[in-house]
């Protein structure tokens, strides 16, 4: 099968079943993503960046983009803050974030995952994360805090851009486990800022990987290139969205069938129950006459 055939054969899928479920229940017929920007970026500056991304991917996703709580902390300590450079937590004593960076601490932190839950709960539902370099670490330990019900988020699946493995001790047992949602890992393979090494040891944290490698550096590629596997990923997700809907339809239906039964069953009883006493009764009149 081609790839032109694939495609067209997972949409016919997809609409299948959005048109099957759309007269049982009523349905989003994408899957939405909570978007996390990379260090000094910020939602505006990330979506602008991810414009030809969310062309590619935008009949089967809508992709949500949130700032960052924290305005991140000037390189030059004499310089003035950018209220548009905004960062998820610092890991260094200063103040500021280098990706890099071990051992250091975890500032404000916290605060950014009490931001992005409550976000996930008042702008839900959401079915996906995506994150670009500290917001691809933050998606990971995310995950990770969701497989430990360490955190409200549940995420379905993630992509994963420039995404490492934080190096705050404090980040350290939200690498624990394996996570088994499905992932895209994207990485540059020429990125000076974030070297692929740490990306390849991010997505060896995840069981249900795909890996999409560029000639690139530090940035999040979206040319005719990488199209077809944007797709296809949520293609992917959207089915088994749908699918999952139609599930949990069939499920409750079974529910509302099963409860009128009990209904229907304990009416019968009750009914037989009055004739008995009512039987009984005017037994009773009859011998006393």
């Amino acid at each position: 099968m081609t790839n032109n055939e694939s495609e067209s054969a997972s949409s016919s899928r997809a609409s299948g079943s959005a048109s099957t479920s759309a007269n049982k229940v009523e349905i989003t017929e994408k899957v939405r993503v909570l978007c996390l920007h990379g260090y000094r970026q910020d939602a505006d500056s990330f979506k602008n960046k991810l414009g030809s991304f969310r062309k590619f991917a935008g009949k089967y996703a809508e992709f949500v983009f949130i700032s960052a709580p924290h305005v991140a902390a000037p390189l030059d300590p004499s310089a003035e803050p950018v209220e548009q450079q905004r960062s998820w937590w610092a890991n260094k004593d200063d103040g500021t974030f280098k990706g890099t960076n071990r051992s250091g601490p975890a500032l404000g932190f916290q605060e950014s995952l009490r931001y992005v839950e409550d976000v996930w709960k008042t702008q839900g539902p959401f079915q996906g994360l995506l994150g670009f370099s500290q917001g691809a670490c933050f998606v990971g330990l995310i995950c990770g805090l969701a497989k430990k019900k360490l955190t409200s988020i549940r995420p379905e699946f993630a992509v994963l851009s420039s995404g490492f493995i934080s190096g705050s001790l404090v980040h350290m047992s939200a690498y624990e486990e394996r996570i088994t949602i499905p992932t895209l890992h994207i990485y540059g393979l020429t990125d000076e800022i974030i070297p692929k090494e740490m990306s390849e040891s991010l997505a060896a944290h995840f069981r249900n990987v795909e890996v999409l490698e560029h000639s690139g550096g530090h940035y999040f590629p979206a040319t005719a290139q990488q199209k077809q596997t944007y797709i296809n990923f949520f293609q992917d997700r959207l089915q088994e969205y749908l699918e999952h809907l139609e599930l949990q339809q069939s499920s409750n239906a079974s529910f509302i069938d099963s409860a009128e039964e009990d209904d229907g069953a304990a009416t019968d009883a009750n009914d037989a129950e009055v004739a008995a006493v009512t039987a009984a009764a005017g037994s009773g009149m009859d011998d006393s006459d």
